[in-house]
Protein backbone atom coordinates (compact mmCIF):
# COMPACT_ATOMS: atom_id res chain seq x y z
CA UNK A 1 0.00 0.00 0.00
CA UNK A 2 1.36 3.43 -0.96
CA UNK A 3 2.30 5.72 1.91
CA UNK A 4 2.18 9.50 2.17
CA UNK A 5 5.37 11.39 3.04
CA UNK A 6 4.82 15.01 4.09
CA UNK A 7 7.75 17.34 3.44
CA UNK A 8 8.30 19.74 6.34
CA UNK A 9 10.13 22.30 4.20
CA UNK A 10 9.37 25.30 6.41
CA UNK A 11 11.50 28.14 7.75
CA UNK A 12 11.27 27.54 11.49
CA UNK A 13 11.30 24.59 13.87
CA UNK A 14 8.13 25.80 15.60
CA UNK A 15 6.26 25.74 12.29
CA UNK A 16 7.45 22.19 11.60
CA UNK A 17 6.38 21.09 15.08
CA UNK A 18 2.92 22.60 14.60
CA UNK A 19 2.54 20.65 11.36
CA UNK A 20 3.57 17.43 13.08
CA UNK A 21 0.99 18.06 15.81
CA UNK A 22 -1.75 18.89 13.30
CA UNK A 23 -1.07 15.98 10.95
CA UNK A 24 0.04 13.34 13.47
CA UNK A 25 -3.25 11.43 13.57
CA UNK A 26 -3.14 10.83 9.80
CA UNK A 27 -0.03 8.67 10.40
CA UNK A 28 2.15 9.98 7.57
CA UNK A 29 5.91 9.77 7.33
CA UNK A 30 7.44 13.22 7.85
CA UNK A 31 10.34 14.38 5.67
CA UNK A 32 13.14 16.54 7.04
CA UNK A 33 14.93 18.18 4.12
CA UNK A 34 18.12 20.17 3.83
CA UNK A 35 16.64 23.45 5.07
CA UNK A 36 15.38 21.87 8.28
CA UNK A 37 18.33 19.50 8.66
CA UNK A 38 20.86 22.33 8.59
CA UNK A 39 18.66 24.87 10.37
CA UNK A 40 17.09 22.96 13.25
CA UNK A 41 17.74 19.28 12.68
CA UNK A 42 18.55 18.20 16.23
CA UNK A 43 15.46 19.92 17.63
CA UNK A 44 13.21 18.29 15.04
CA UNK A 45 14.75 14.84 15.53
CA UNK A 46 14.01 15.12 19.25
CA UNK A 47 10.45 16.21 18.52
CA UNK A 48 9.89 13.32 16.12
CA UNK A 49 11.15 10.85 18.68
CA UNK A 50 9.06 12.35 21.49
CA UNK A 51 5.96 11.96 19.31
CA UNK A 52 7.06 8.49 18.11
CA UNK A 53 6.61 9.27 14.41
CA UNK A 54 8.39 7.81 11.41
CA UNK A 55 10.53 10.17 9.39
CA UNK A 56 12.59 10.40 6.22
CA UNK A 57 15.95 12.19 6.39
CA UNK A 58 16.25 13.74 2.93
CA UNK A 59 19.99 14.34 3.28
CA UNK A 60 20.93 13.37 -0.30
CA UNK A 61 24.40 12.30 0.83
CA UNK A 62 26.96 12.59 -1.96
CA UNK A 63 30.67 12.53 -1.10
CA UNK A 64 33.55 10.11 -0.85
CA UNK A 65 32.57 6.74 0.70
CA UNK A 66 34.23 7.34 4.08
CA UNK A 67 32.57 10.72 4.56
CA UNK A 68 29.14 9.38 3.54
CA UNK A 69 29.50 6.41 5.90
CA UNK A 70 30.37 8.68 8.82
CA UNK A 71 27.49 11.03 8.01
CA UNK A 72 25.08 8.10 7.76
CA UNK A 73 26.07 6.96 11.24
CA UNK A 74 25.06 10.38 12.58
CA UNK A 75 21.66 10.19 10.88
CA UNK A 76 20.62 6.69 11.94
CA UNK A 77 18.28 6.97 14.92
CA UNK A 78 15.41 4.82 16.24
CA UNK A 79 12.71 6.78 14.37
CA UNK A 80 14.53 7.18 11.06
CA UNK A 81 12.56 5.21 8.47
CA UNK A 82 14.43 6.34 5.34
CA UNK A 83 17.74 8.10 4.65
CA UNK A 84 18.81 8.86 1.10
CA UNK A 85 22.02 9.22 -0.88
CA UNK A 86 22.78 10.26 -4.46
CA UNK A 87 23.17 7.36 -6.88
CA UNK A 88 25.65 9.46 -8.86
CA UNK A 89 28.03 9.04 -5.94
CA UNK A 90 28.68 5.54 -7.27
CA UNK A 91 28.37 1.98 -6.11
CA UNK A 92 31.17 2.05 -3.54
CA UNK A 93 29.71 5.13 -1.88
CA UNK A 94 26.21 3.65 -1.74
CA UNK A 95 27.51 0.37 -0.32
CA UNK A 96 29.38 2.30 2.37
CA UNK A 97 26.14 4.08 3.29
CA UNK A 98 24.15 0.84 3.47
CA UNK A 99 26.80 -0.87 5.59
CA UNK A 100 27.09 2.11 7.95
CA UNK A 101 23.32 2.26 8.40
CA UNK A 102 23.15 -1.41 9.36
CA UNK A 103 26.14 -1.25 11.67
CA UNK A 104 24.88 1.83 13.51
CA UNK A 105 21.37 0.40 13.86
CA UNK A 106 22.85 -2.76 15.36
CA UNK A 107 24.75 -0.65 17.89
CA UNK A 108 21.57 1.22 18.84
CA UNK A 109 19.40 -1.89 18.86
CA UNK A 110 16.96 -0.48 16.33
CA UNK A 111 15.75 -1.35 12.85
CA UNK A 112 18.07 0.08 10.16
CA UNK A 113 16.50 2.70 7.93
CA UNK A 114 15.81 2.06 4.29
CA UNK A 115 18.60 3.57 2.21
CA UNK A 116 17.22 5.07 -0.99
CA UNK A 117 19.29 6.41 -3.87
CA UNK A 118 18.28 9.57 -5.73
CA UNK A 119 18.27 8.98 -9.50
CA UNK A 120 17.14 11.99 -11.59
CA UNK A 121 15.61 14.92 -9.68
CA UNK A 122 11.99 15.68 -10.55
CA UNK A 123 13.00 19.32 -11.09
CA UNK A 124 15.10 18.22 -14.10
CA UNK A 125 13.34 18.07 -17.46
CA UNK A 126 14.45 15.76 -20.29
CA UNK A 127 15.97 18.69 -22.16
CA UNK A 128 18.16 19.47 -19.12
CA UNK A 129 20.00 16.14 -19.20
CA UNK A 130 22.56 16.91 -21.96
CA UNK A 131 24.03 19.82 -19.99
CA UNK A 132 24.69 17.32 -17.18
CA UNK A 133 26.55 15.04 -19.57
CA UNK A 134 23.79 12.41 -19.46
CA UNK A 135 22.66 10.67 -22.62
CA UNK A 136 19.17 9.35 -23.13
CA UNK A 137 15.95 10.29 -21.36
CA UNK A 138 15.07 10.39 -17.66
CA UNK A 139 13.76 6.82 -17.71
CA UNK A 140 16.91 5.37 -19.24
CA UNK A 141 19.13 7.19 -16.76
CA UNK A 142 16.91 6.32 -13.78
CA UNK A 143 17.02 2.63 -14.70
CA UNK A 144 20.80 2.63 -15.05
CA UNK A 145 21.27 4.37 -11.70
CA UNK A 146 18.67 2.14 -10.05
CA UNK A 147 20.62 -0.95 -11.14
CA UNK A 148 23.73 0.50 -9.52
CA UNK A 149 21.77 1.24 -6.34
CA UNK A 150 20.26 -2.23 -6.18
CA UNK A 151 23.66 -3.86 -6.61
CA UNK A 152 24.99 -1.67 -3.77
CA UNK A 153 22.27 -2.96 -1.42
CA UNK A 154 19.91 0.03 -1.43
CA UNK A 155 16.26 -0.71 -0.64
CA UNK A 156 15.03 1.42 -3.52
CA UNK A 157 15.30 4.72 -5.36
CA UNK A 158 13.96 8.24 -5.42
CA UNK A 159 12.55 8.89 -8.88
CA UNK A 160 9.70 10.46 -10.78
CA UNK A 161 6.46 8.49 -10.81
CA UNK A 162 6.83 8.53 -14.60
CA UNK A 163 9.62 5.96 -14.22
CA UNK A 164 7.97 3.70 -11.64
CA UNK A 165 6.23 1.22 -13.95
CA UNK A 166 9.40 0.47 -15.87
CA UNK A 167 11.50 0.21 -12.71
CA UNK A 168 9.03 -2.18 -11.09
CA UNK A 169 8.89 -4.28 -14.25
CA UNK A 170 12.66 -4.43 -14.43
CA UNK A 171 13.60 -4.88 -10.75
CA UNK A 172 10.43 -6.36 -9.24
CA UNK A 173 7.94 -5.11 -6.71
CA UNK A 174 10.23 -5.50 -3.72
CA UNK A 175 12.56 -2.78 -5.03
CA UNK A 176 10.88 0.30 -3.59
CA UNK A 177 10.20 3.67 -5.19
CA UNK A 178 9.86 7.03 -3.47
CA UNK A 179 8.37 9.70 -5.71
CA UNK A 180 8.51 13.48 -5.21
CA UNK A 181 6.79 15.75 -7.72
CA UNK A 182 3.29 14.77 -6.56
CA UNK A 183 0.74 17.47 -7.16
CA UNK A 184 -3.03 17.25 -6.69
CA UNK A 185 -4.88 18.25 -9.84
CA UNK A 186 -5.04 22.04 -10.08
CA UNK A 187 -2.05 22.65 -7.78
CA UNK A 188 0.85 24.82 -8.90
CA UNK A 189 3.87 22.82 -10.05
CA UNK A 190 6.40 25.31 -8.64
CA UNK A 191 9.93 24.19 -9.57
CA UNK A 192 8.84 20.62 -10.26
CA UNK A 193 8.86 19.68 -13.95
CA UNK A 194 7.94 15.98 -14.05
CA UNK A 195 4.81 15.78 -11.94
CA UNK A 196 1.84 13.44 -11.51
CA UNK A 197 -1.28 13.41 -9.35
CA UNK A 198 -1.52 11.22 -6.24
CA UNK A 199 -3.89 8.84 -8.03
CA UNK A 200 -1.54 8.53 -11.00
CA UNK A 201 1.41 7.80 -8.72
CA UNK A 202 -0.47 5.06 -6.87
CA UNK A 203 -1.65 3.54 -10.15
CA UNK A 204 1.96 3.48 -11.36
CA UNK A 205 3.01 1.55 -8.25
CA UNK A 206 4.80 4.22 -6.19
CA UNK A 207 5.49 2.99 -2.67
CA UNK A 208 6.02 6.42 -1.07
CA UNK A 209 4.49 9.68 -2.33
CA UNK A 210 6.20 12.89 -1.21
CA UNK A 211 4.01 15.97 -0.96
CA UNK A 212 5.12 19.27 0.52
CA UNK A 213 3.77 22.66 -0.45
CA UNK A 214 0.24 21.56 -1.46
CA UNK A 215 -0.13 20.53 2.20
CA UNK A 216 2.15 22.84 4.18
CA UNK A 217 1.05 25.99 2.31
CA UNK A 218 -2.65 25.12 2.45
CA UNK A 219 -5.05 27.15 4.57
CA UNK A 220 -6.02 23.87 6.23
CA UNK A 221 -3.07 21.43 6.05
CA UNK A 222 -5.03 18.61 7.68
CA UNK A 223 -7.83 18.83 5.14
CA UNK A 224 -5.33 19.02 2.27
CA UNK A 225 -3.45 15.95 3.52
CA UNK A 226 -6.69 14.04 4.13
CA UNK A 227 -7.87 14.79 0.58
CA UNK A 228 -4.60 13.42 -0.82
CA UNK A 229 -4.87 10.28 1.32
CA UNK A 230 -8.46 9.77 0.14
CA UNK A 231 -7.34 10.11 -3.48
CA UNK A 232 -4.54 7.60 -2.84
CA UNK A 233 -7.07 5.06 -1.51
CA UNK A 234 -9.73 5.61 -4.19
Amino acid sequence: MSQLVIALDVDEAAAAERLVDELYELDPIFKIGLEALYGYGDRLFAYFEARDVRYFVDAKLHDIPNTVARAMRRLVRPGAHIVNVHALGGGEMMRAAVDAARERADELGCTPPHVFAVTILTSIAPEDLPELGLRGGPGENATRLAALARDAGCTGVVCSAHEVRDLKAFFGGDFLTLTPGIRPRGSAHGDQKRVVTPAEAVAAGSDYLVVGRPITNAANPWAAAKAILDEMKA
